[in-house]
């Protein structure tokens, strides 16, 4: 029986690893398919590493530095790779500097503490991280943001940090309420040690931060009652992974009246993928008005 049980452990372990891969390896995208994507494709996002003493932020960039910067950060776990469908548009190339980045823990993106910690969990951390990017901004125009689950709370948290530079915040799948975390059958699994040897490091860093998660998004209750500049949250009816209440949250506790709401009632998590002409549309509606209010104060001087 000893045997017997000896040999059932590893193999138990790996075919949980196998099956937590499995579930999420749709938002995991290696460097492989990212040279696949790219190989015909005429324009293709300049990579750069932000580096100080502290930090080392990996970006993905494409559009003219000097138009107009779209921020773009990922959930958990994921990437700047995430967002390709938006970097790829020649529409938005032509009216944004789209700036997609590796949040911490995740991609090329590393963070030294004082205090050695395998995980940065903190939601503050990782928005203080993302700062740097702003320096990137050679437009005359403030920051559009959009940050996509686990990532909107950390542009949202951004954002109250610096929000004379950005213009405008979107929140697309939010999952921004405490109360309403998830945990699933493979969960607890994900915090094995074992298990944990076997998985991408994206997903180990992805469960660090859901066990933190509840925690944090309490730390971030008065930032929703400062939120004082447009903010626009997307939620979908038939989303599994961020509760759809997470929209009743965001209209309960944003009290900017700069703000709205869009359930999109068959729509599940991956909106951006699903309803990117919507998004799309979203965006240039905004600069397009921008840029020909610009026109006609340049024309009246």
């Amino acid at each position: 029986m000893l045997r017997v049980k000896k040999f059932q452990s590893p193999l138990l372990i790996i075919l949980l690893a196998f099956a937590l891969s499995s579930c999420f390896s749709r938002y995991l995208i290696s460097e492989k398919q990212v040279r696949r994507h790219y190989a015909k494709k005429d324009i293709r996002p300049e990579i750069r590493i932000i580096k100080n003493d502290t930090l080392s932020l990996c970006i993905a960039s494409v559009g003219n530095d000097t138009l107009p910067m779209l921020l773009l950060i990922h959930g958990a776990p994921g990437s700047l790779w995430g967002y390709m469908n938006l970097m790829d548009d020649q529409d938005l190339q032509n009216h944004f500097h789209i700036v997609s980045v590796d949040r911490v823990g995740y991609g090329k993106s590393r963070l030294k503490m004082k205090k050695k910690r395998k995980y940065v969990t903190s939601i503050e951390t990782q928005a203080k991280a993302l700062l740097p990017v702003f320096a990137l901004n050679h437009s005359d125009q403030k920051v559009t943001v959009l940050g996509r689950s686990y990532g909107a709370p950390i542009a949202a948290k951004m954002v109250s940090l610096v929000p004379e530079q950005v213009k405008e915040l979107i929140m697309v799948s939010p999952v921004i309420d405490p109360e309403k975390e998830k945990f699933y059958w493979f969960s607890k699994w994900g915090r094995n040690s074992l298990v944990q040897l076997f998985l991408p490091g994206a997903f180990n860093t992805a469960t660090a931060e859901k066990y933190s998660h509840a925690d944090e998004l309490k730390k971030l209750l008065p930032v929703w009652q400062n939120l004082n500049i447009p903010t626009t949250v997307i939620q979908g009816g038939n989303d599994w992974i961020a509760d759809p209440s997470n929209l009743d949250f965001a209209k309960k506790h944003i009290k900017s009246k700069k703000s709205q709401y869009i359930l999109l009632n068959n729509a599940g998590h991956m909106i951006t993928f699903t309803h990117l002409e919507m998004i799309k549309e979203m965006l240039l509606r905004s600069q397009l008005f921008k840029e020909k209010i610009t026109a006609v104060d340049m024309k009246n001087e």
